[in-house]
């Protein structure tokens, strides 16, 4: 089990408010949460419960309100969108439900496509994509266009695309919900393989069987945060 090496994330009393000009919406109601590096969580709650808007505040996707928001040091409420675009890109590997992949490229160019956002030359970022793609069982469909691969396939697809610029945190949005009970339990298998190798993974999901395979699992209500114990860990969440 890899060891955590100083805190990535440092959330304190983050808020979050929507406001339509007619209603003002509470989604957040002060988030406090520190993340080591090395840590393998799932976010679990309702709908409703402000898990979207908590992943998106994570992955430097929003902003908070209020409070403040630290990324390995580097406090991130109220950066310019410039700033806060570099982080997403290179800080912060994105795996989605519904994979987010260009339907007619290849795996491989998918892959490449936060290398090419980040100026990598074509034979280095190449060689980096199909590296990723072995590593993730599909060094044989590196050609293979998204809409030829199977869902299991394409979130793998997306897990190698997340890893491309080596983030310092994988944040992934409900991974397994467009996936088969088999190809769902082979991704999450996926996750625990890459969090023994050392990287950081916090996964937002609805499916019951992921907080019982990470070593935190932290429940968001009605804007707050709870830690539950798990078997995998000690449910210690230094709120």
């Amino acid at each position: 089990m890899p060891n955590g090496n100083g805190k990535i994330i440092n959330m304190q009393n983050v808020h979050k408010v929507y406001d339509t000009g007619k209603v003002k919406v509470e989604a957040l109601k002060g988030v406090n949460l520190k993340i080591q590096h090395g840590t393998f969580a799932a976010i679990i709650g309702p709908s409703g419960s402000g898990k979207s808007t908590l992943m998106n505040i994570l992955g430097c996707l929003d902003v908070s309100t209020d409070g403040v928001y630290e990324f390995e040091g580097e406090r991130v409420d109220g950066l310019h969108h410039n700033r806060l675009a570099e982080i997403r890109n290179e800080k912060v590997g994105f795996v989605f439900q519904n994979f987010n992949l260009l339907p007619y490229a290849s795996a491989l160019e998918n892959v490449e496509m936060p290398l090419i956002f980040k100026g990598v030359h074509t034979k280095k970022r190449r060689e980096r994509a199909a590296e990723l793609l072995e590593r993730v069982g599909l060094g044989h469909r590196l050609t293979h266009q998204a809409i030829e691969l199977s869902g299991g396939e394409m979130q793998r697809v997306s897990i190698a695309r997340a890893l491309a610029n080596n983030p310092s945190l994988i944040l992934a949005d409900e991974p397994t919900g467009n996936l088969d009970s088999k190809s769902g339990g082979e991704i999450i298998e996926l996750f625990e393989e890459l969090w023994q190798a050392g990287h950081t993974i916090l996964i937002i999901t609805h499916d019951v069987n992921i907080p019982k395979r990470t070593e935190r699992v932290i429940r968001i209500k009605d804007g707050l945060l709870t830690e539950e114990a798990n078997g995998n860990g000690n449910g210690n969440g230094g709120h």
